[in-house]
């Protein structure tokens, strides 16, 4: 009976693995979220460790591009296996006003893009027209000082700022008590809409920081 039950179980998990596995496949997906990351956030964070090229700059960030990724109902596809080119350097440089490195602009094609169905090339058109899609509050538009505030108000910032956001399609994410992520939901044509599991996986910190651009966590 013992063997029994461990062959079912056995066959069982090779099964979940082989649904697992069939499901990555290119352009199966139900949903994509575009996720904006503070700039400042990852470079405090990572430190000596961070990208230089998006760390380095002189010029001020605040909300950039970390990726456009397709997503399930429950879980997400990840580095799907496509035929075809990789992104050209010209592709990667066409993105780097809203992507500020090379290196983030490869593995997200690498890891979410090759999910999507498309080329190089109409993935970053598609990832362009969501990040125009989202309006950021011009409270978070230019980080010359530290922001202190609640996840509450900055969901309630952004949806004030984009009319057909609604608070259950957007997810604030945290890191300790720097505010890293917004992550905002959107159908396959970039409507925005509705996403249970990104919102229950939202910051429940009471309070976070926002650093400035030069790294000051105030």
């Amino acid at each position: 009976m013992r063997l029994l039950t461990a062959a079912l179980a056995a066959a069982a998990a090779l099964s979940c693995g082989a649904a697992q596995a069939q499901s990555d496949r290119p352009g199966d997906f139900d949903f994509y979220v575009l996720s904006l990351s503070w700039s400042p956030s990852y470079c405090v964070a990572k430190g000596s460790r961070a990208d230089p090229v998006q760390c380095g700059s002189s010029a001020p960030r605040g909300f950039v591009v970390h990726g456009l990724w397709p997503q399930y109902e429950r879980g997400f596809p990840g580095f799907c296996a496509v035929t075809g080119r990789n992104p050209t350097r010209a592709q990667v440089d066409g993105m780097l006003d809203l992507m500020p490195s090379p290196g983030l602009i490869r593995h997200q094609w690498r890891k979410h893009g090759t999910c999507s169905g498309l080329d190089p090339s109409s993935y970053f058109r598609q990832v362009r027209r969501a990040a125009e899609r989202v309006r950021v509050p011009p409270a978070f538009a230019a980080p010359d000082s530290p922001i202190e505030t609640s996840p509450a108000a900055v969901e309630e910032a952004f949806v004030a700022a984009n009319p057909s956001l609604r608070p259950s399609m957007i997810a604030v994410q945290c890191q300790g008590r720097l505010l890293n992520e917004v992550r905002v939901c959107m159908t396959k044509d970039l409507r925005f809409r509705p996403c249970a599991e990104v919102d229950r996986r939202a910051c429940r910190s009471d309070r976070v920081v926002l650093p400035a651009s030069g790294g000051d966590e105030g």
